[in-house]
């Protein structure tokens, strides 16, 4: 399960609807709580260096600066963050196909129903996905 406070779920959000028509990403960086549960601290948007409405790439002098900054926090990474323009909060092919970070949380957020984005977090390892509770605290 993945905890995320109510203030990183509505970042999330208004971080996807900034980026439109682009896929919007990010970084989440907490604690690791029971083994069993991760729990959000802060939320880091970044750049879609793609500038695509189907795929996204992490900026990387922003994801070297955000991974240098968690690691001083004492904190990990537990969650890589985007966005689908128009489909559901399932990682795509390509999504599974670049999941390089087993042990982190893909969280996405669907915006096909603008009044009613979703937000979801899947496991991707060696492609094969595992949904995991998102519970908004």
């Amino acid at each position: 399960m993945i905890e995320l406070p109510e203030d990183i779920r509505d970042q999330l959000i208004s971080h996807s609807v900034a980026g439109l028509p682009d896929e919007a990403c990010g970084l989440l960086a907490g604690t690791n709580g029971d083994g069993r549960t991760v729990r959000a601290e802060r939320f880091y948007a970044m750049t879609n260096a793609d500038h695509s409405a189907m795929t996204y790439r992490l900026d990387p002098t922003e994801q070297l600066r955000v991974f240098n900054e968690i690691e001083d926090k004492g904190w990990e990474l537990i969650g890589i963050f985007h966005s689908h323009t128009h489909t559901e909060a399932y990682p795509s092919e390509t999504d599974r196909r670049q999941a390089f970070y087993p042990e982190a949380h893909y969280v996405l957020a669907s915006l096909a129903d603008r009044n009613n984005p979703v937000v979801r977090a899947f496991t991707i390892t060696e492609g094969d996905v595992e949904e995991h509770e998102v519970r908004i605290t």
